[in-house]
Parts: structure tokens; C-alpha cells; sequence
């Protein structure tokens, strides 16, 4: 048992300074007392809150979830602990239907060993719009089917699809028939005002990296964002490294959206590294100055970390730390259906030290310090 002392405790609600986090693999309590028997860990004035959750990252330290192998996916876990995540969605590509049967085979039967938990898959593609592939291999989009997933279906947590392609309303609603509590996101889209709100109606509860890969907000068309940012039960996601979305949309996004919004990466193989030649889905990606591009220049996922994501929102918006680390912990975490995300007592101890830059200075996975500066 530990006692985390001279922390800056950030719960869901507020911050709490002069209380004690005690813990073993679960949070204990968060108190004014230290038990008699309790281990101290001196937080040194750091601040202290849930471990960060990424519910969209591809990569990272020159790995891919598409790469089907076990010391891929160990290599991204371990990786990205340094950036204050404690676990994450491997997320796809739209690849070949056999690459992605071997992807989800690989997460299935994967086992954790001292990094960042795999809490399921994101499916991103192969369900999209080949108007909007973004970086997503167009050969390979194919229309939505159950048939591909099924044998997978208890480690997809998340699928980002286009509605209005032939058989997407057919999907959904099979999946909010059959698997209800995954999440079903439009991304990847062309889908207008008027059949992104029909897709809300049928089951669609989220959007993925808002303005990117989607038709524009138009004041004659609203599309896609118009229709998100109007709907208070459809949560959304920002890759807020400053190239995907400027800067000053952030505290308009935040105004409109408040706990629906969520900070991700979208992170691919090259992130964590300096720049170069990487590639993602297959195809040549071409990183410098922060940017990950394909050679035509299509953004191709980002090498944004997950703390950068939340200094850039910081420092670029009114918005409180309380409420700024929440779009990193509890609000994907309550996306997904999960008791993880908070500091509260009988919640997993996936923990991270943070300073006022967001510099990690330790994360703990299940009360086990895994990474410390």
C-alpha cells in the first residue's frame, strides 16, 4: 500500500490540495490521513490525476497496430506511458480484410506486460467514404458488414463509418441491435445536415477528429459538424495539434460541446520519434515539423502526444484544468461504458504526476509505477 503525499489532486470535480491518495492496485482513499502502514511517494507539489485515455491512436516509436504482432502492440503500450496514457484503443486502417482480421487477432489475444492497457479496438475504415478517405487506402473501403468483425466483436469498442454509404443505416442498426454498447462514430464522411441527424436517430453517438476527413461546415450545408455541434447527446473528438484544427476554434468547440468533447491523437507509427520517412496503412508518410503528411500532402494521422494535446487546449482556451483533464479521462472513459478514468475509491490506480507544462513525471498502470522522468 502507498500514500501519494504533497500532490495536487485533480478529481472530476475539483482539485484538492493538503489530501492523500492511498493505494494498491486500486484506489484506497483520498483523505487527510495517511494510514500507519502506508509506503509515502512525495508528489512534490506535482499535480496528480487519472491515467490519460486514447481512444484514436494508430502508433507510435515506429509500431503500428496494423502490424499484427505482439511486440508491436507491447512496444505503443510502453511507448506512450511517457505521455501520461494508462491505456487505449488500437485503432485500424481500411487494409485488406485479411490484414484486418490479423490486426484484431493480434489485440484479442494480446497480454499487457508493464504498459499502457489495450482496452479494445477502434475500428477506423473500412466502412467510409471514398470522397473523404483522408489517408485511409481507397482500395480497400467496402461496403459496412458485420461479417468481417463478428468472431472479434468482444474487443471492438469503437467503429468510425460513413452512414450514408450503401448499407450503412443497415449496419447501424444491426449493431445497436446485436452490440449495443459499442461505440459507433461517423468519420470518414460525406453525409449531409440531414443524414448525419438520421444517423444520431439510429444509433450513431460520436464523431471522429471533428472537421477532419468530413464535408466543411457550410452556412447553405451544415454536414457533418454542423449537425454535431448542434446535438447535445453526440460527443465528438479534436486532434488538437495546432495542423489538423487552428487554435482558435478550441474554445468554441469547448463552448459548444463541454463534456462531449474529447481530446485524442490520432498518433501513427512515427510518433514519439523525430521526423523522417514512416508509413501508415501501407502507404509512405513523409513526417517533419510536426506534420505527418502522404506524398500527395493528405494529413496522415498526427504525431501530436497526448499531453501536448492538452497543453495546446490549454493554453489556447479559458478552460479550467478540472474540466481540461476530464476530456482525457472521464469522458472517454463514460463513452465507453468504462469504471475507469477518475479518482475515486475502487477505481483501478492508473495514475500520472504531471506538472503545470503537462510534463509526466510518473504514470502508474494498476498501482504499479511504469514510468517515471
Amino acid at each position: 500500500m502507498k500514500t501519494i503525499v504533497n500532490a495536487k489532486i485533480v478529481t472530476k470535480s475539483e482539485i484538492l490540495e493538503g489530501y492523500y491518495l492511498t493505494f494498491n492496485e486500486k484506489i484506497i482513499s483520498i483523505s487527510k490521513d495517511i494510514p500507519s502502514n502506508s509506503e509515502r511517494v512525495d508528489a512534490k507539489g506535482l499535480y496528480l490525476s487519472a491515467g490519460f485515455i486514447d481512444i484514436h491512436i494508430h502508433g507510435s516509436n515506429g509500431y503500428d497496430v496494423m502490424d499484427a504482432t505482439p511486440k508491436a502492440l507491447d512496444e505503443i503500450s510502453k511507448t506512450i506511458l511517457k505521455t501520461g496514457v494508462t491505456s487505449f484503443l488500437a485503432t485500424t486502417m481500411t487494409m485488406s480484410s485479411g490484414d484486418i482480421r490479423e490486426a484484431l487477432l493480434n489485440v484479442q489475444n494480446f497480454k499487457s506486460h508493464n504498459g499502457a492497457k489495450v482496452l479494445g479496438v477502434h475500428l477506423e475504415g473500412p466502412f467510409i467514404n471514398a470522397l473523404k478517405k483522408g489517408a485511409q487506402n481507397e482500395q480497400y473501403i467496402q461496403k459496412p458488414n458485420i461479417e468481417l468483425i463478428e468472431p472479434f466483436m468482444s474487443i471492438v469498442k469503437m467503429i468510425t463509418l460513413a452512414p450514408e454509404v450503401d448499407g450503412g443505416d443497415k449496419f447501424v442498426k444491426q449493431m445497436q441491435k446485436d452490440y449495443p454498447d459499442v461505440l459507433l462514430s461517423i468519420g470518414h464522411s460525406n453525409a449531409t445536415y440531414s443524414k448525419s441527424k438520421e444517423s444520431f436517430s439510429l444509433g450513431i453517438s460520436h464523431a471522429t477528429h471533428l472537421f477532419n476527413a468530413m464535408n466543411p461546415l457550410h452556412h447553405r450545408e451544415p454536414g457533418v459538424v454542423g449537425a454535431v455541434l448542434e446535438s447535445d447527446e453526440v460527443s465528438c473528438d479534436i486532434i488538437a495539434d495546432m495542423v489538423h484544427i487552428h487554435p482558435s476554434f478550441f474554445q468554441l468547440l469547448y463552448n459548444l460541446k463541454k463534456e462531449q468533447l474529447i481530446l485524442i491523437t490520432d498518433a501513427m507509427k512515427a510518433g514519439c520519434l523525430c521526423g523522417g520517412v514512416s508509413e501508415i496503412g501501407g502507404q509512405r508518410v513523409f513526417v517533419k515539423n510536426g506534420e505527418a503528411r502522404l506524398e500527395d500532402g493528405t494529413l496522415a494521422g498526427s504525431v501530436l502526444k497526448l499531453n501536448e494535446a492538452l497543453r495546446n487546449f490549454y493554453e489556447h482556451t479559458n478552460i479550467g484544468l478540472v474540466e481540461l483533464v476530464n476530456m482525457v479521462t472521464t469522458i472517454p472513459a463514460k463513452k465507453l461504458g468504462l469504471k475507469i478514468g477518475s479518482l475515486e475509491q475502487g477505481y483501478v490506480a492508473d495514475l500520472v504526476l504531471f506538472d503545470e507544462s503537462f510534463e509526466i513525471y510518473a504514470t502508474y498502470v494498476d498501482g504499479n509505477i511504469v514510468f517515471k522522468r
